[in-house]
C-alpha cells in the first residue's frame, strides 16, 4: 500500500512538473514565433514593394506617360486576393490611386487616421500620413483609430523620380489565424510528448525502483543468515567453553587420571626464565620472527619456540590455529565477527594489537573445532 502511494505521488509529482514547465515555455515559444512571423511578414512586403516601385520607376525613366503606367499596375493588382495580401499605390497627398478594389480609387488618407510601430520597442508609433507626405520608406503594424477597421501589416516604398508610394499590405487577421494554429499544435504536441515523457519516466522508475527493492531484499535476506551464522557461531563459543570448564573439573576431581598434554611452558621475561600454567594463556602471536605469549592478565613474555612446536605439544579441543601468526585459546576469544569475504574476524579478551583474522578455508575448520 505504501509503494502504490509512493508511485501515486512520484506520478503526479512528475506531472506536475512537465506542465508547469511546458506552460511557460508553450508561451516563450508562441511568442517569440509570432515576433518571428511579423518580422517574415514585414521582410516579405518589404520586398514585393521594392520590386513593385522598381519596376514603376523603371517604366517613368522610359518617359511613359503616368496615367498609362497608373492603368497598367490597376489592371496587374486589380481582383487580387486580398485575404492574405495586396498591393496598392498612394500619391504624395495619400489619395489611393490603385487598389484591388477599385472603389477604393480615390480614397484619402488623413492625418491621424493610423499609424505605424514596428514590432519591436526600439521605435515608437509613427502616424501613417506622415509616412506618405514625407515619402518614407518604412513599415510595420497598421492600427487605425477606428476599432471597426482591423489591424495590418504594412510596407511602404517609394517610387523614384514619382510622387507615388507603393504600400505593400498583408492580412493580420489571417496571420493571427495562422498563429492561432501554430498555438494549437503547439499545445497539442506538448501535451502528446508530455503525457509520454511523464509515462515512461514514471515505469522507467517503477521498473528501476522494483530492481532495487529485490537487490535490496536479497542483501537484506543474505545479511540475516550471515547475523544468524555469527549468532550460531558465538552460541556454539559459549557451549564449548561451558563444556570445556566442566571437563577442567572433572579433571581436577579425577585424580587418577593421566596428563595428557603439557600442563606448563617454559617462557623468557626480560633476563628470567618463566613458567606459565597453559591456563594461564590467552593466546600466542609471533611477530618479526619473534613468539610472543600473552597471558589472561596481559603480560607478555617470548618464547624460544616456534609457533609449529609450541602447538603440537598444546590440547587442540583448549587452542587452535587461527592463521600463521596465531594461536588461539577458547578462553579468549570475545567475539567472532563476519569480516570481508567470507572470512572471521576474531576479538579477543586480553585485546590484540594485530588483527586476528580466519581465511575462508579455514573458517569451516573453526566453526568445527566449536562444535566439538
Amino acid at each position: 500500500m505504501k509503494k502504490d502511494k509512493l508511485y501515486l505521488f512520484t506520478f503526479l509529482s512528475l506531472l506536475v512538473v512537465v506542465y508547469i514547465c511546458g506552460y511557460f515555455s508553450m508561451n516563450y515559444l508562441v511568442g517569440l514565433s509570432t515576433e518571428q512571423f511579423l518580422k517574415i511578414q514585414i521582410e516579405s512586403s518589404k520586398r514585393e514593394a521594392k520590386e513593385m516601385a522598381n519596376l514603376i520607376s523603371y517604366q517613368a525613366q522610359q518617359n511613359k506617360d503616368k496615367q498609362v503606367i497608373i492603368n497598367n499596375v490597376q489592371k496587374s493588382i486589380e481582383k487580387t486576393d486580398m485575404q492574405t495580401g495586396f498591393i496598392c499605390m498612394f500619391d504624395q497627398n495619400g489619395k489611393e490611386i490603385c487598389h484591388p478594389d477599385p472603389a477604393r480609387i480615390g480614397a484619402m488618407t488623413l492625418p491621424n487616421e493610423s499609424y505605424i510601430s514596428k514590432t519591436h520597442n526600439e521605435v515608437n508609433s509613427e502616424d501613417f500620413y506622415t509616412y506618405l507626405k514625407n515619402k518614407t520608406e518604412g513599415g510595420g503594424v497598421r492600427n487605425f483609430n477606428n476599432p471597426e477597421i482591423d489591424s495590418e501589416i504594412i510596407y511602404l516604398y517609394p517610387v523614384k523620380n514619382t510622387d507615388w508610394i507603393i504600400a505593400s499590405h498583408a492580412n493580420l487577421q489571417s496571420i493571427n489565424k495562422q498563429v492561432q494554429d501554430l498555438k494549437f499544435y503547439f499545445i497539442l504536441v506538448y501535451i502528446s510528448t508530455g503525457a509520454l515523457i511523464v509515462l515512461l519516466s514514471f515505469f522507467m522508475i517503477r521498473l528501476f525502483g522494483s530492481r532495487y527493492e529485490r537487490k535490496l531484499e536479497q542483501k537484506n535476506e543474505t545479511l540475516f543468515n550471515e547475523v544468524l551464522s555469527l549468532s550460531k557461531l558465538n552460541y556454539d563459543l559459549t557451549s564449548y567453553k561451558s563444556k570445556l570448564e566442566s571437563n577442567e573439573h572433572l579433571k581436577t576431581t579425577d585424580i587418577s587420571a593421566p596428563a595428557l598434554n603439557k600442563k606448563r611452558i617454559l617462557t623468557n621475561l626480560k633476563n628470567e626464565i618463566v613458567t606459565l600454567e597453559i591456563e594461564q594463556i590467552a593466546y600466542i602471536y609471533m611477530e618479526n620472527t619473534i613468539t610472543y605469549v600473552k597471558d589472561i592478565n596481559g603480560k607478555i613474555s617470548t618464547s624460544n619456540n616456534s609457533l609449529e612446536e609450541i602447538y603440537s605439544e598444546l590440547d587442540n579441543t583448549i587452542f587452535f590455529r587461527a592463521n600463521r601468526q596465531f594461536i588461539l585459546a577458547i578462553k579468549s576469544i570475545d567475539k567472532i565477527l563476519k569480516y570481508g569475504n567470507n572470512q572471521l574476524k576474531i576479538e579477543v579478551v586480553p585485546k590484540s594489537a594485530i588483527d586476528v583474522i580466519i581465511s575462508k578455508n579455514k573458517a569451516a575448520e573453526f566453526k568445527a573445532w566449536l562444535n566439538k
